[in-house]
Formats: C-alpha cells, structure tokens, sequence
C-alpha cells in the first residue's frame, strides 16, 4: 500500500492515473500482476523465517532464473559462461541448504519463490520492451502486491499497532524509495555498473543480521553465497560484453524482487 507513493515521482507529465491499469499486452500485464504478488509472499516468508543472509542469497538466484527463462520463453542464446554461471549459482544453493544434512522449512522455499517470481517479472520485461509505460509495469507490481498480500492474510490477519504500522510505513516507503533511485540511476548510467551495486545486500544483510537480530553464519553458508554471488556478478560481466540490456535497469521498476532485487515492491 505504502508503495503507491512512488507513483507520483515515475509518472511522466502526458501518464494518466488510469494508465496504471492500461496496458499494451493485457496476458504479459496479469502475469505480472500475479508474479509481484507471489514474490512478495516469498519474500516475507522468507525473512521471517530465515536469517537475513540466507534469505537474501537464495533470492540472489534470480539472475539464474532469468537465464533459464530467457532461453525458454524468449529464445535468446546463452553460451557456455552462463550457462556455467547458472550452475555455479546452483551449486551455491546446495551449499546453503545441504538437503539430508539440515532441516528445511518454508522459508527457503519463500526464498527461492521470491527469486523466481522477480525472475519473471524481469523477463515479462523484455519481453514486452520499450512499448509499455513505467507506471503501467510498476502499477501491476504494487497492485498485485496490494492484492495477493491482502488474500494472504485474512485467515491470520490481526490489526497493527501503532509501532507496527510504522514498520509497515517505513518498509514500504524505503523500498519505494529505493525502486526509485535505481530506475533513475539506470537512465543516467550503464546497466553493468548498476546490477553489481545490488550485490552490496549482501554485505548489509550480513552486517545488519549480526547486530539486529544476532544471526549466525558458518563456513559452509559464507562458501555458498559467495558462490551464488559469483555467478550473478559473472551473469553482469557476460551481458556487459554482449551489451544486452540487463535485467536490473528495467527492474528497477520492480523486485524484489527486486531488482534492484529486492523484495517486490513495498506494501
């Protein structure tokens, strides 16, 4: 809810308020809707049942989702580097979880949900290109927020207190923020060298996790995100060198999930 105030700072001079909800391609524009929506149920599941750390590095598999996605929805060429990136960032998630080792728990299927659901966010993207409006893709966002959220949480919802509603307020109106200043960052310099500032979330999530919260981190995690890390920051490097479009200049508009990958837009 608290996202809708970005709009004003997006909406361009000749933009309508009903263009949120117009769109160039109604089925890309719903899978859109639900993708936001999804990837902030995953999101919040997963940062309140996991450290910050390992929620944030299992979100971070999203630039491996949108290689996948890219190559079968788009039908773009992936040569071996990323193909070898999106392993990596695989094998960095086995890592972390070590499936047989350590219980599992619906937070890290949030998590990997939150990737996936940025992931699609990022390629419906490109696919739909430069023909659809700013408000319009981010307007499907925060409504499909707005509604998922909201189904989410009638069978256990309970009415915020004043201290809550202000940690509601202040998510909501930093990750607007944020969506913001990467969307305009990315009109005035290069995608490769925004994409890589995300990964600075990782740092903050580990630092803010140990003073806040207390969290803990092993050996085995740190090798697993690195990893992980690598592979997104190897994805950067390869789209650089082919001078695509990288995900992170159109999704800043989003995400968590992102892109910014970050958990889909505040609510």
């Amino acid at each position: 809810m608290f996202g809708l105030v970005a709009l004003p700072l997006i909406r361009k001079r000749n933009d309508r308020w009903v263009d949120i909800v117009k769109t160039t391609n109604r089925p890309l524009w719903i899978i859109r809707f639900f993708s936001a929506g999804i990837g902030a149920v995953g999101s919040v599941t997963a940062f309140t049942h996991l450290s910050m750390a390992e929620a944030f590095a299992l979100i971070f598999l999203l630039p491996s989702f949108v290689t996948i996605m890219s190559v079968v929805f788009l039908k773009e060429q992936v040569g071996i580097r990323r193909w070898s990136a999106v392993i990596i960032g695989f094998l960095g998630v086995l890592i972390i979880l070590r499936p047989g080792f350590r219980e599992l728990g619906v937070g890290h299927l949030g998590a990997i949900v939150a990737g996936f659901g940025g992931a699609l966010s990022i390629v419906i993207f490109r696919a739909m290109g430069p023909s659809e409006k700013n408000v319009s893709l981010y307007g499907a966002g925060v409504l499909g927020c707005l509604a998922i959220s909201g189904v989410a949480m009638i069978p256990t919802f309970v009415m915020p207190g004043g201290e809550q509603w202000l940690l509601l307020a202040g998510y909501g109106l930093l990750g607007a923020l944020g969506n913001v200043l990467v969307m305009y960052a990315a009109q005035y310099a290069p995608a490769a060298m925004i994409g890589p500032t995300q990964y600075s979330q990782m740092l903050w999530a580990i630092l803010f996790g140990y003073l806040i919260f207390g969290d803990r981190i092993d050996g085995w995690m740190l090798i697993g995100i690195a990893l992980i890390v690598g592979s997104g920051l190897l994805t950067l490097i390869r789209e650089k060198q082919r001078k695509v479009p990288l995900p992170a200049s159109i999704a800043a508009t989003d995400q968590n999930v992102a892109v910014g990958i970050t958990p889909e837009d505040g609510h």
